[in-house]
């Protein structure tokens, strides 16, 4: 069965803990950075050796620090997701705001490659430890939602558990569409991946998000009509 997977929940509870002056927090930041270009790069069954020879420390450190490659993981896991939810946060908590934001987001969004191919190797991974990060993936972006209902930059829906289950499952399939029909020529070039990604995708997308699709309600009435009669039945 393998290591036990710490939660999120584990994971800051290690961070909070574990106190130490600022070099340390700096040597812990610099490993779990390194470990999300090294797994990126080699994908997850890369070893401790190898991320503390990118991060230049020891082995010892990284274990000292982390307690085992499950828990160097989970970390790496929690920081991506954290930065998901805060530049959710950024993009649609302020509607005043949201433009702003939203160009500031682009011009740097080379530093979304990390990100993105952290995001892409977890998908091809696959298994038990996949799915759990993608389930704590959708739930961060229904709370993401929630947040962007309540500051007036997104509808609300009908269903938002589900709306953030498609949103997340639309947004990484189409990734992996991308990757395959447009295959990189450095697959661990983070930031060129996300430049030609966004030259192809932004555009669509974001019309996509802004104006819908269909031009009324039409279809989306036969569908709760059919849902309401299945659940009547």
């Amino acid at each position: 069965m393998g290591v036990p997977f710490p939660s999120v929940e584990q994971a800051f509870s290690i961070l909070i803990m574990r106190s130490a002056d600022d070099a340390d927090l700096t040597a812990r930041a610099r490993i779990r950075d390194a470990a999300i270009t090294v797994f990126v790069r080699d994908g997850f069954g890369a070893t401790v050796r190898a991320v503390a020879a990118t991060a230049d420390v020891s082995p010892g450190l990284v274990i000292h620090h982390f307690g085992s490659k499950a828990g160097l993981r989970a970390e790496c896991d929690a920081h991506v997701l954290a930065h998901g939810r805060e530049r959710a946060d950024s993009l649609l908590g302020d509607r005043a705001r949201m433009g702003d934001a939203i160009g500031a987001a682009l011009a740097r969004l080379a530093d979304e490659g990390p990100m993105l191919g952290y995001l892409t190797r977890v998908l091809a991974e696959g298994g038990e430890v996949a799915r759990s990060f993608l389930d704590r993936l959708v739930a961060d972006t229904e709370r993401s939602m929630r947040v962007a209902v309540a500051a007036g930059t997104v509808r609300p829906s009908v269903d938002e558990a589900a709306r953030a289950r498609h949103i997340v499952a639309m947004s990484l399939g189409t990734l992996s569409m991308d990757l395959v029909m447009n295959p990189p020529d450095d697959p661990t070039d983070g930031a060129a991946i996300v430049a030609a990604y966004a030259d192809r995708m932004l555009v669509p997308a974001t019309e996509y998000a802004t104006h819908g699709l269909f031009t009324d309600t039409a279809a989306l009435d036969a569908v709760l009509t059919a849902r309401a009669t299945e659940e009547q039945a």
